[in-house]
């Protein structure tokens, strides 16, 4: 099999389901931001809008709406549109057409077994719409019809780039040549899986019916601090080692949030406030998070007052990332017997 040199790049995306958190940017967003400044890749990043159709209907205006919100959440944290690639996926047609020969590559067993599949659709999976059992086929072709090297992922998400990495490696060995490249996954940082403010064993989720389990990055100053007053924790102070936390979910949140908010090591946080009772590591944590949060609350919504900007920048993200999927896609139709005038 010919080898191939692939260039280094990232690609992931983010669903534009409405209602960023906290969870969205120190699981995601941030990272994307320094894997775009360190320079050594290139960065394309997706509101992957063909993804958010696949469980439940969606309302156009409130889609439209949602999918403007998150490109402007991605500026607001950092995000480049001339150092990175931002477009939204239904732009950028080759995505769904390079979807539908991984169908023909994916095997049945291989699709049945994700457990998210299994979760969402749940006892009532005859009822689930063909695009949720399949959409880890079109996940593969976000990332591959860019052949990128390298996916920033949650936890959540290690499963789908498994798949990815079978389906561009059948793909590979049935037409005798090193075409895709096997994706790594970068999982990194203090706080990948953000949990719930309320539970700490259960992820933070936009879906919670009460507001006070998240952190909205919509949330005012006022709004973050009253929030984190009130996470649940536990009446023990912090423990100097994080041995110590590992019974304790809630008090290992917040750690793991702080840490990830002030860029050090979650045991470095517990070397500042080892022997601090809640209320007062609750106080530092607070002051923190507005810090940090608030400047990209208030360029969100300066962005967000100026729709036709941001349709312009997705634009022309789309355009670029045609650039790169356009040829892609062709070489791979080419691989196949395809015939194209």
């Amino acid at each position: 099999m010919a080898q191939t040199q692939f260039a280094p790049r990232v690609f992931s995306g983010i669903q534009p389901s409405g209602g960023l958190t906290l969870g969205n940017y120190l699981g995601a967003m941030k990272r994307f931001v320094t894997m775009q400044d360190a320079g050594t890749h290139q960065t394309i990043y997706c509101m992957v809008d063909l993804h958010a159709i696949t469980a439940t209907l969606q309302d156009p205006q409130t889609l439209r709406r949602n999918t403007r919100e998150l490109c402007a959440g991605f500026i607001a944290v950092g995000i480049d549109p001339e150092k990175s690639i931002l477009f939204n996926q239904s732009q950028v047609p080759e995505h769904t057409q390079l979807a539908w020969i991984f169908n023909c590559i994916a095997r049945m067993g291989w699709m049945g077994r994700m457990t998210q599949w299994k979760d969402k659709a749940g006892k009532n999976a005859e009822a689930a719409s063909l695009g949720l059992f399949a959409y880890p086929a079109l996940m593969a072709a976000d990332i591959l019809v860019y052949h990128a090297t390298h996916v920033p992922v949650g936890e959540d998400q290690k499963q789908h780039l498994e798949l990815t990495r079978d389906i561009a490696a059948k793909f590979n060995h049935d037409y005798g040549q090193e075409f895709f490249p096997i994706t790594e996954p970068v999982i990194e940082g203090a706080a990948t899986r953000v949990m719930n403010l309320q539970d700490g064993t259960k992820k933070m989720s936009k879906s919670d019916p009460s507001d006070k389990t998240r952190i909205n990055l919509t949330d005012s100053a006022d709004e973050i601090a009253k929030k984190i007053r009130k996470a649940k924790t536990d009446p023990d102070a912090l423990p100097e080692a994080l041995s110590g936390l590992e019974t304790r979910p809630e008090a290992r949140n917040l750690v793991n949030i702080y840490a990830a908010l002030a860029d050090i090591a979650p045991q470095a946080v517990l070397d500042q406030h080892a022997g601090a009772l809640f209320g007062h590591f609750k106080i530092a944590l607070a002051d923190l998070a507005v810090e940090k949060l608030a400047p990209i609350t208030t360029e969100m919504s300066r962005l967000m007052d100026d729709p036709a900007e941001i349709d312009r920048i997705l634009g022309r993200g789309a355009e670029r990332a045609r650039d790169i999927a356009a040829p892609i896609l062709a070489q791979t139709y080419d691989i196949i017997g395809m015939l194209r005038s």
